[in-house]
């Protein structure tokens, strides 16, 4: 019984009890030696002494003869004992505390407007999370797992990411963009497939290592399919390319003076347009052009802005100020 409250609890708690269990094993062996060497009988029997005063049974058929005998007898009784209770607390109080929220529905609730999902857990997706809700994007989390750590706005979805039920639960279809991860790479894989069966045009973004899964992905239309290892090996290798490039990066990705963007160009009046006269007139960074389903920085040849084409714009964050902008779903062939 003790087992399957464990199993059902998150990782701080269950290495909590087993250090308390680890502490409560030390004391029964130390106090089960030492009763057997002042008492003169076996360690068997001293382990068998230990264990049921520890547990509180006291069949009594073993007790301590001399006052050096009940000095072990009140060290293991003042040690273990409260150890083991505080074992059984911790693993009974965390599943109550789980059953009260699932019965108040204790959660975020699920997003009123365009959010994001993060399928799967792997060791980046806490800090994944935490800045997408650091820059105000919901995110629809669907991961098998009790996270302690999450922000309060994300919607915890608990469901194994592998099965259609819990991605249909995700409501995908009126998702902006998916994010799949793993602990394998074929649950990713196989994440994708239903991801895909349920929204065939939602951009997705899926972290794999192995080169045949990513190939395999591409063929199933995930453009980006990319493992963690290799985009932080790339981009360091390119902010060393250039002394301040790592600046340049870092002052994207993380300063919270500004965002980044994708914006309908026909919204901005850039359709007809050159990129380079688009960059020449608007306020703010135009970083690139999202022509065709695919991002190009405009560097090779000065594209023209077409309908249904977005904008990826770097621009100063105001609290305050209410853009009215929409952003656009980018879709995927």
């Amino acid at each position: 019984m003790l087992i399957l409250l464990v199993r059902a609890l998150h990782a701080n708690q269950r290495m909590r009890i087993g250090v308390l269990l680890a502490a409560a094993v030390v004391c029964v062996c130390v106090g089960a030696a030492l009763f057997a060497a002042t008492q003169h009988i076996p360690f068997t029997e001293g382990l068998y002494w230990a264990v049921t005063t520890a547990t509180t049974v006291g069949y009594g058929d073993v007790t301590p003869k001399d006052g050096v005998g009940r000095l072990i007898a009140s060290g293991v009784m003042l040690t273990t004992i409260p150890l083991l209770a505080s074992v059984f607390a911790l693993a009974t109080g965390g599943y109550v505390t789980r059953g009260i929220r699932r019965i108040l529905t204790m959660h975020s609730p699920f997003p009123d407007r365009s959010y994001r999902i993060v399928l799967g857990l792997n060791d980046a997706v806490p800090a994944i999370i935490g800045q997408l809700d650091a820059a105000g994007v919901p995110v629809v989390l669907v991961a098998d797992a009790d996270l302690d750590d999450l922000p309060q706005t994300v919607h915890h979805i608990r469901a194994d990411p592998t099965q259609e039920q819990a991605i249909r639960r995700a409501r995908p279809q009126d998702a902006e963009q998916a994010l799949i991860t793993g602990k394998v790479d074929g649950d990713v894989l196989v994440s994708s497939v239903l991801m895909r069966k349920q929204a065939p045009e939602l951009p997705i973004i899926a972290l794999v290592s192995s080169p045949s899964v990513r190939e395999a992905l591409l063929d199933l239309g995930v453009r980006q399919a990319m493992s963690t290892h290799d985009l932080i090996a790339s981009t360091l290798a390119k902010s060393m390319e250039a002394p301040h490039a790592a600046d340049l990066m870092t002052q994207l990705v993380e300063s919270d003076r500004h965002r980044l963007a994708e914006v309908d160009a026909a919204a901005e009046g850039a359709v007809g347009k050159s990129l380079s006269a688009v960059r020449d007139e608007r306020n703010g960074l135009v970083l690139g052009l999202v022509h065709d389903g695919r991002f190009s920085l405009g560097l090779g040849e000065d594209l023209t802005v077409r309908s249904g084409d977005t904008l990826l714009i770097a621009e100063r964050t105001e609290p305050s100020r209410q853009t009215g902008r929409r952003e656009r779903r980018i879709p995927q062939s």
